[in-house]
């Protein structure tokens, strides 16, 4: 004789562990997050040759379980700062470009919490040369005012349509990355 009482059983202690989790998730406050640097990136002040990097880190919160957000720096020779490019949603709704740079000695920072990995790293010539190429074409981004969590473009979109645009890059981005995809 089959319980059938017992048979739901399962089910809820799946939804009890699965909503436990994403509140404890979600209770996070971005805003204390750790942004500390991951100690990835060649520190400017020692390494003076030309540096790119590509970076990915799990999204905040629960969506970090299925994404991530990648990002770019680019230290061209003898710079002391790094110029980081990326694209964050929330500058879309705040009605400025969703395309951000930044300068900084520290492009390899946590990602609201979650260490970065280090996708991809060029230095010396090579990366001095790709450098101004990877410039003009940060210029020329066709969804630099965009942002769609989902197909996209967003920010894994960028990093994706740099690749495609520099073959030479050999980018990969991992299966996490939502979005890099769009530009195809």
């Amino acid at each position: 004789m089959t319980n059938s009482h017992n048979l739901g059983n399962p089910l809820k202690l799946f939804l009890l562990i699965f909503t436990t989790l994403l509140i404890s998730c979600s209770n996070n406050d971005w805003r204390t997050a750790s942004r500390a640097p991951a100690g990835l990136a060649p520190d400017p002040q020692d390494n003076k040759q030309a540096v790119i990097e590509f970076y990915a880190a799990d999204a905040y919160s629960w969506r970090g379980w299925f994404a991530v957000h990648t990002w770019v720096a680019v230290k061209p020779q003898d710079a002391e700062e790094y110029t980081v490019y990326e694209v964050l949603g929330w500058r879309v709704d705040r009605g400025e470009p969703a395309l951000y740079q930044y300068k900084t000695r520290t492009p390899d920072r946590y990602w609201y919490g979650a260490k970065p990995e280090k996708l991809l790293s060029i230095q010396g010539e090579q990366a001095q040369q790709l450098i101004p190429k990877i410039e003009t074409l940060v210029a020329q981004y066709p969804w630099a005012n965009e942002y769609t969590l989902f197909p996209g473009p967003n920010s894994n979109t960028f990093p994706a349509w740099l690749g495609k645009q520099l073959p030479e890059l050999n980018l990969e981005l991992p299966f996490s990355a939502i979005g890099s995809g769009y530009a195809d």
